[in-house]
């Protein structure tokens, strides 16, 4: 997987850096990337191959959570490779351990779903001047343009990826709510994926306030002559 830059992408990316709205903040963010493999790719993606044929070959197709409709299609197998793959590239830091049962946190969406999520709740974003008077089009314009400009959305599989919270790498302190994205084009072998989250000013703001208190206690105990 390799990273990949794209202008249209930077630009709503520097907008949704730090959106200050009082009492919350709404930050988002685009990353894409090739699905071609490079470094450790193709060793990470057989390990996860193997695994995920060594998980299916261990179910039984009649549990109520059977993963055969999905990753029994060689096809389907590959997409969630990828996908888990990009997340091992946006977090290279993080244990995906889970790999295995992956199939469990991506649904499978439409644009329609996504655009009613994000409208819902990037409603106070999306009504900003700042954006619209810069870029004479809405944001949601802007996204999908800049989406399009990638990987074509008319060709695109859109998937959500909500994990147990345990499972997701993207949950900042203060979060009260997140979205992860991704949009993947078999064709072109890219993938794009957003995350978007609003955090609690008046919680991160407390965190703050006690791991400096904290640090000042510490502080005061090492100048202390025990």
């Amino acid at each position: 997987m390799k990273f990949l830059e794209y202008t249209p992408l930077d630009r709503i990316n520097d907008f949704l850096s730090h959106v200050n709205l009082g009492e919350r903040t709404v930050k988002g963010y685009l990353e894409a990337y090739s699905c071609k493999h490079t470094g450790t790719d193709k060793k990470l993606s057989l390990s996860l191959e193997y695994e995920i044929l060594d998980f299916l070959g261990k179910s039984s197709d009649t549990e109520s959570s059977s993963p055969a409709e999905f990753l029994c299609s060689r096809s389907s197998r590959k997409t969630l490779v990828y996908l888990v793959l990009t997340l091992y590239h946006m977090y290279p830091d993080y244990d995906f351990s889970f790999a295995v049962k992956a199939h469990h946190f991506f649904t499978e969406e439409s644009w329609d779903s996504f655009k009613q999520i994000f409208d819902a709740y990037m409603f106070e974003t999306s009504k900003l001047q700042e954006w619209t008077e810069a870029n004479g089009v809405s944001l949601l314009e802007s996204l999908y343009k800049a989406l399009d400009e990638v990987v074509k959305l008319a060709e695109c599989e859109i998937y959500s990826y909500n994990p147990d919270s345990d499972a997701d790498p993207s949950l900042e302190r203060g979060a009260i709510w997140s979205f992860n994205f991704f949009f993947y084009n078999r064709k072109l072998k890219r993938v794009v994926s957003f995350r978007f989250c609003c955090l609690s000013n008046l919680m991160v703001e407390g965190f703050l306030t006690d791991e400096l208190c904290n640090e000042e206690d510490g502080e005061i105990f090492d100048d202390m002559d025990m």
